[in-house]
């Protein structure tokens, strides 16, 4: 399967990925999405900042879901991954905040970063509040540039 992350533009969070500040994506739910379950080791994930075209590409290493959270269980997730999903130290409290009430986390660890080629993608049929969409071939949603 291959997989279609959209970011959210403000949190620069495709900036920390190509630099390897961002080294995990996470996904904090209160019910079950997609990806959950939906995707496996060496899969293929592209990543675009939502309004403008994917520029990076990555596989996947390794998945760990999370479920029945609690805020303890969210302030440990935080404290021993935080960092290497590209939080800084001094905003854990403030994605605490934003993460204490979810009841699922998955945490994809990305491996074989690269910039691509742009392109732009039709999430005609997947809902526009899409955030993740999983497809046997990206090339199914393609538009080149």
């Amino acid at each position: 399967m291959e997989h279609l992350a959209i970011m959210k533009k403000s949190w620069n969070l495709t900036n920390k990925i190509l630099s390897g500040e961002k080294k995990i994506e996470s996904r904090w739910y209160k019910n079950k999405y997609a990806p959950w379950d939906k995707i496996k080791n060496n899969e293929t994930i592209y990543f675009k900042d939502s309004g403008n075209p994917a520029t990076i590409k990555a596989q996947v290493d390794k998945v760990l879901q999370f479920d029945n959270l609690n805020p303890e269980k969210v302030k440990k997730i935080l404290h021993d991954y935080g960092l290497i999903d590209g939080i800084e130290k001094d905003n854990l409290k403030k994605f605490y905040e934003r993460f204490k009430d979810k009841n699922y986390c998955m945490l994809i660890f990305l491996k074989n970063v690269k910039k691509i080629k742009p392109f732009n993608i039709n999430k005609k049929g997947f809902g526009l509040m899409s955030a993740w969409i999983t497809l046997d071939k990206i090339s199914k949603i393609k538009i080149n540039l």
